[in-house]
């Protein structure tokens, strides 16, 4: 594809059905003729969504197929596709299982894989190897852009290593589980919802790291929804709602510098 310098994102959410590969992709296929009817250059759709989210049981499946075939939805779609898969190491005289995701060219298929770096709760634990490191920046159609999964950028350490590497947008898969908790009596305050994820922390780390981020969730029971595409301005330019839909967004990249000469994080945090 030509270089970019307003490149046009999108992020999609639907509800997968955990073991069924043949009709989620043929959902995210869906989607992906979505985004790119809407004009996107790219699209992200959620965390292991070809396999359905279930770590224990995703690892089953053979994650080269399942690549194999989202290359296939890319080059079929003309649209460049972020998508997750399980990639199996070999380690000693056995394998460990990692969750991944990957940067599907239309023309050149697979571009790039990197690794979940922080696993999410016992069943990840169980069942998954943790990446050893956040994955470097990487440059595609002249913009360069930064990867990572879910729980990763929970973490405001991970956008900003992202933005300190060069990244200027951030492209995430996730699976945010629905959980609610709270401290009784003390009022909204101290009630705690996970779709705080797609409404206050990712904004927050697009605007204190100076980057974009397009984030990709599940939707349907047991997961949050809200999809969303943030910029470095500390606002969402897409939030979704709660069921399955496409949305775009244009990200100038002068407008990202324009946000980092607004905050100065970066290089006052340089400076000490």
């Amino acid at each position: 594809m030509d270089d970019l310098v307003a490149p046009v994102v999108a992020v999609a959410q639907s509800e997968a059905v955990v073991d069924d590969v043949d009709r989620n992709l043929a959902t995210l296929a869906r989607l992906a003729a979505r985004a790119r009817e809407l004009g996107a250059d790219l699209v992200v759709t959620p965390e292991l969504f070809a396999t359905g989210y279930a770590p224990d049981r995703a690892w089953r499946h053979d994650g080269a197929a399942v690549r194999d075939a989202l290359a296939s939805i890319a080059r079929a779609e003309r649209i460049a596709l972020v998508a997750s898969s399980v990639e199996a190491v070999a380690v000693g005289g056995g394998e460990v299982h990692r969750i991944t995701a990957s940067l599907f060219d239309p023309d050149a298929g697979e571009l790039v894989r990197f690794g979940k770096r922080h696993l999410f709760g016992e069943v990840e634990r169980a069942w998954m190897t943790p990446a050893d490191a956040y994955p470097p920046p990487f440059a595609w159609t002249g913009v360069t852009w930064g990867g990572g999964i879910c729980y990763d950028v929970e973490f405001p350490e991970f956008a900003r290593a992202q933005a300190l590497a060069g990244a200027d947008i951030l492209l995430i898969p996730t699976a945010v589980p629905d959980a609610e908790g709270g401290v009784d009596g003390l009022g909204e305050a101290w009630h705690y919802s996970a779709s705080l994820t797609s409404m206050l922390q990712v904004p927050a780390r697009a605007l204190e790291s100076g980057v974009a981020i397009a984030y990709a969730n599940h939707c349907g029971p047991g997961f949050t929804g809200r999809s969303c595409i943030a910029t470095p301005f500390g606002r969402h330019a897409v939030l979704l709602g709660d069921g399955e839909d496409v949305a775009v967004a244009r990200i100038p990249l002068d407008a990202i510098l324009r946000a980092r000469a607004v905050n100065t994080y970066g290089p006052d945090l340089a400076r000490g």
